[in-house]
């Protein structure tokens, strides 16, 4: 949720009334944007999606 808030500025409202798949869906286009507008050569970046996740806060 905050990877498509800070990207997108949208409030958490916003965002928490997608669906999961939207969201995901969001995430994926953010890491491409991403991915185009900063290429690399040496190393494929990867996306949000393909991240490991961490120990939850909660």
């Amino acid at each position: 949720m905050s990877f498509i808030s800070y990207y997108f500025h949208w409030s958490e409202k916003e965002v928490l009334s997608m669906d999961h798949a939207t969201r995901r869906r969001w995430c994926s286009e953010i890491s491409s944007i991403n991915a185009s507008l900063n290429p690399s050569e040496n190393k494929r970046e990867k996306s949000i999606l393909e991240m490991k996740p961490t120990a939850s806060l909660f």
